[in-house]
């Protein structure tokens, strides 16, 4: 069986304000760093066979900090690559609020293509064949994948057996820990999800 520990990227100065998405040159802060090392710290003790990573900044970072307490190079994989926002990149979630399209991603994701970008499904495609890969790749471990919160989110409800359109009932936290077993006869289990630290949870 492989485990996946599907962790999302530490904060950013951005994080919460803007849809960030695929653009370049956003980075972790001082508090970005802090909490991922946080993250770092609960899963210390766990025996990790690689830790894989999306290609953007912040989430290369985090991996950095995660991977360090087990001797690892994060591999960079980019069926891990955040949500292609298209045209919504870079702008404000408050201006997106207002927009007619931004029901669709609330009420039917499933049918969502951002402008310019790549659809909900496809992204969901794309990230669930890539859990399939890695899985393979690595029977009998236990491995990290740093991505961010949309695509853990559409993860998360596959292996839930939810429909894509309750995908926003997952709750991703930054650095937070999603656990999913997949062994290789037999159905998926998803452990844990959304796994900050807190009293009760997970790690």
């Amino acid at each position: 069986m492989a485990r996946l520990l599907l962790v999302r990227h530490a904060p950013t100065p951005e994080t919460g304000s803007k849809l960030t998405g695929r653009l370049p040159g956003v980075s972790l802060g001082e508090e970005g760093r802090r909490v991922a090392q946080a993250t770092a710290d609960r899963l210390a003790d766990v025996k990790v066979s690689a830790v894989y990573t999306s290609p953007l900044e912040r989430t290369r970072e985090t991996a950095d900090i995660i991977a360090q307490p087990h001797g690892l190079e994060p591999v960079v994989h980019d069926g891990l690559l955040e949500v292609d926002y298209g045209s919504w990149s870079g702008r404000t979630l408050a201006s997106l609020y207002k927009l007619k399209a931004w029901r669709t991603v609330q009420i039917t994701p499933s049918r969502m293509v951002f402008p310019d970008g790549e659809g909900l499904a496809d992204a969901q495609r794309r990230a669930v064949a890539t859990c399939e890969t890695l899985a393979a790749r690595h029977r009998q471990a236990t491995i990290i994948l740093v991505s961010h919160s949309d695509i853990i989110g559409v993860i998360a409800s596959h292996y839930l057996g939810q429909p894509l359109d309750l995908f926003g009932r997952v709750s991703v936290a930054t650095a937070s820990v999603t656990v999913i077993d997949l062994p290789a006869q037999g159905i998926p289990v998803v452990v844990a999800v959304n796994s900050t630290g807190a009293a009760g949870s997970w790690r």
